[in-house]
């Protein structure tokens, strides 16, 4: 059965349920579902969503970001807000996708708890997480709540990958319209999808707080947290 979950006009959605856990466990289906920017859904997108039984959606983006592409669930009780990156921050010597986000984790531990709360301590029903594409910023916080709910790091790797194919049309796209063909590197690096970049990661997090729950308990999660996050996702 696919994960994909059909959102018009929304790319990159899935249903993280029925990955595997190191327990012989598997997500529970309709817990979590990762999203590209909720901005793009049409009325019967706005529809699906509903039916879908969502509690909670968590908007990684920026306030910026929010106040030009808001979503129909912006103003909504839905909503809930965590930017867990500020675009006024330094970039110096961030010259790849792979340096932005482990400087975005090392400066904003607490943000990326407080997603990771924001899933665990929602109301009944399924927490929708997502940022623009839906590759990084998402594939980050979905990365450490799969890690605590005891994912296999290659079941998360692959999770991350599937973002490739989703948005190939768009990437496709964004090349096409940009003619100075010097700049398509710079363009792959930042918006394509490799399943490399996720690992390495995680091997920060390894390295740097000893892993994903080192990382969040570093943030300011307690364990008790965690434990109600593992219980909400897994079967």
């Amino acid at each position: 059965m696919s994960p994909h979950l059909d959102w018009p006009d929304c790319r990159n959605v899935r249903d993280l349920g029925g990955l595997p856990t190191d327990d012989g466990g598997r997500i529970r289906p309709g817990v979590l579902i990762r999203a590209d920017s909720l901005q793009y859904l049409s009325p019967a997108g706005v529809d699906a969503v509903r039916r879908a039984g969502v509690s909670r959606i968590v908007d990684l983006r920026s306030p910026a970001e929010v106040g030009e592409s808001p979503t129909p669930f912006s103003q909504d009780e839905l909503g809930y807000g965590v930017p867990v990156q500020d675009p006024a921050e330094p970039g110096d010597g961030l010259d790849t996708i792979v340096k932005v986000c482990i400087d975005m984790l090392d400066r904003r531990p607490e943000r990326f708890a407080e997603a990771v709360l924001a899933i665990a301590e929602a109301p009944p029903g399924a927490v929708v997480v997502h940022c623009h594409g839906g590759k990084d910023r998402t594939g980050m916080v979905v990365a450490l709540a799969l890690s605590v709910a005891g994912v296999p790091v290659e079941e998360i790797v692959a999770d991350y990958f599937l973002t490739k194919e989703r948005l190939a049309s768009a990437m496709a796209e964004q090349l096409a319209a940009e003619p100075d063909e010097s700049l398509h590197a710079e363009l792959l690096e930042f918006r394509d999808t490799r399943a490399e970049s996720i690992v390495a990661i995680l091997d920060h997090l390894d390295s740097a707080y000893g892993g994903p729950v080192g990382y969040l308990l570093h943030g300011g999660l307690s364990s008790a947290r965690l434990d109600v996050l593992r219980r909400r996702l897994t079967a």
